[in-house]
């Protein structure tokens, strides 16, 4: 089957963008390279490492297998629609307070996957992190501070 081109208006971050695009171009490739979002990663092109998480209508989603296609009409959420270096998020703080980087690649899918996770169940078990974010990669190995930094930003999320 041919691809066609196709002219979408994308909600990303709380502003629509028009993109003009083929409709199975991936969504990750539109952010980073049309709309100048850098946060999401590409990584394994896949779908399997998490580098790309975005957040599509409340649920993390993989923006290298998500085609352009089927973003259309759906609310977008990319890291850099989470908070500013001078307000971070609460999950961006949380993983800042546990040193939770060492290179920083995974962590665009590690903080967006714990958004997700946070916002549909706010105090989850070390079990519930583990398995949540079983899917995104760390090659540096610092899964330690990483699950530390989402059960820190589960806390500082029911304060809030």
């Amino acid at each position: 089957m041919i691809s066609q081109h196709i002219t979408v208006a994308l909600e990303v971050n709380g502003r629509v963008s028009e993109v003009s695009a083929m409709a199975d171009t991936p969504l990750l490739l539109v952010l980073r390279n049309d709309l100048e979002l850098n946060g999401p990663k590409y990584g394994c092109g896949l779908g399997e490492c998490g580098a790309c998480t975005v957040i599509i209508d409340g649920v993390a989603a993989r923006s290298c297998v998500f085609p352009l296609s089927g973003a259309a009409g759906r609310k977008i959420l990319t890291l850099e629609g989470l908070g500013t270096r001078q307000a971070p998020h609460p999950v961006q703080q949380a993983f800042i307070d546990e040193q939770a980087a060492q290179c920083g690649y995974c962590l665009n899918g590690m903080i967006m996957a714990t958004k997700a996770l946070l916002d549909r169940n706010p105090n989850p078990s070390e079990t519930e992190v583990r398995n949540e974010l079983s899917g995104n990669l760390c090659r540096c190995g610092t899964h330690l501070e990483i699950l530390r930094a989402v059960l820190r930003a589960a806390r500082l999320m029911t304060v809030d």
